[in-house]
């Protein structure tokens, strides 16, 4: 069963989509990138099968989303609006890992020390513009801090997993997904299988942190 928080931060409203864990040990913030909102289908797997692994997860929309608008702000913004909704993750008093995808991955990852997160999930992690490698993000998965899970689509034109320098995080790939973790027909696999190897690869990572 979800429920849903209003939150009022810098910027406006921003909104937290709760699935509370079965004795829960661990909570799991994550962010939405900026083309889209929590209706991904990565995050609304994760948000149904964590839960039952003893993790509370909670869907954070930033304020531009829940105003209806279509563009997202600049990064500053992003980091103050989960800065704001951050005391509310924590209230629960449980261990908290930051986490997103896209945009909200790199959110993620610039506040996760800051703010005292045990973790980051880095969901299609954009680790430079499509076409454009030079332009890396690399200094801001590698700055997060604390222990990160990047899980990638093989075929993410924003940054393929051998793209990825080495550092200090844990890298699943999902084979033939592009940024949305979509894979085409010809894969010889199913969305249901790409979820699963999401899912599993989160439940065994935080499952690691609990213990």
């Amino acid at each position: 069963m979800e429920r849903k928080e209003i939150i009022d931060v810098a910027g406006g409203d921003a909104r937290v989509t709760w699935f509370d864990g079965k004795n829960a040990g661990l909570v799991l913030a994550l962010g939405h990138g900026a083309g889209g909102g929590i209706e991904a289908r990565d995050l609304r797997a994760i948000a149904s099968a964590l839960p039952a692994h003893g993790v509370t997860v909670a869907l954070v929309e930033q304020p531009w989303r829940v105003a209806g608008k279509k563009l997202a702000p600049a990064p500053k913004t992003l980091d103050t609006g989960w800065r704001g909704v951050w005391p509310a993750l924590a209230k629960p008093g449980l261990p908290v890992v930051a986490g997103g995808r896209s945009a909200g991955a790199r959110v993620a990852c610039r506040t996760a020390a800051e703010l005292g997160a045990v973790g980051v999930l880095a969901l299609s992690f954009p680790l430079h513009p499509p076409g454009r490698p030079e332009k890396s993000r690399a200094d801001e998965l590698l700055g997060a801090g604390v222990p990160t899970l990047v899980v990638q689509g093989g075929n993410d034109p924003f940054g393929k997993p051998a793209e990825f320098p080495d550092g200090p995080y844990e890298l699943v790939e999902v084979p033939f997904a592009d940024h949305g973790f979509a894979v085409p027909k010809k894969a010889g696999t199913d969305e249901a299988e790409t979820l699963r190897t999401i899912t599993d690869a989160v439940t065994r990572w935080t499952a690691a942190l609990r213990e």
